[in-house]
């Protein structure tokens, strides 16, 4: 084989090389712009949880959108979103005369809601929490924050920081609950309450 054809078949190795590097790269999140726009809030916490060390907090990250990037969450039934909307309104307003135990069940409703559109189990705790941090990277925290309130060691938590754990964790269940195949923004079902603060009993909900 000449000289010439040695140096062809090398280029052609390595450009089907960096083209695959690309692909692979381009699936999990498109690099590091692609990563922080993909996890925003949750990319800060992974840089934070290694320390300030950011080649591991993506490395981490990119871990978890090729675990869990493919998943393709269903749609859930018109009857059982309903269902799920009038569960939480009435949350909403139990929070007013027992504010724990309305984030206990709060906890559970979305834990639920998530395995029934394709998400791990909650039994699976890192999993679960990993597979919505990669589809609902800006939403998740405020079910981590509620999840962490309703476990004994968040039992001191006082009624504000109930209160602002279940709002926060509103904005999971929302998308949770109406982000659907079907749905266009302008036919999608309101959440009773979703604009009202959750506030101890006496101030009104």
């Amino acid at each position: 084989m000449s000289t010439v054809l040695i140096v062809v078949a090398l280029i052609v190795v390595i450009a089907v090389a960096v083209a695959a590097v690309l692909q692979r790269t381009g699936k999990a999140g498109g690099g590091r712009g692609g990563l922080k726009r993909r996890f925003g809030p949750e990319y800060d916490r992974a840089v934070d949880r290694h320390h300030g060390d950011v080649k591991a907090a993506e490395t981490e990250l990119t871990a978890l959108v090729e675990r869990h990037g493919d998943l393709n969450p269903s749609p859930l039934p018109a009857e059982a979103r309903d269902q799920y909307v009038a569960h939480w309104a009435g949350l909403q307003e139990r929070f007013v005369d027992n504010p724990r135990q309305a984030v206990v069940e709060a906890d559970k409703l979305i834990s639920r809601l998530a395995a029934d559109r394709g998400f791990p189990d909650a039994a699976q705790h890192s999993q679960h929490l990993d597979a919505l941090s990669v589809h609902h990277a800006h939403q998740v925290d405020g079910y981590r924050r509620v999840h962490h309130a309703a476990s004994e060691t968040g039992q001191d938590a006082s009624t504000e920081e109930l209160r602002e754990a279940m709002v926060e964790a509103r904005q999971l269940f929302e998308r949770l609950v109406l982000d659907t195949k079907d749905d266009s923004p302008r036919h999608r079902p309101g959440i009773p309450g979703r604009t009202a603060a959750l506030r101890p009993k006496g101030s009104g909900v």
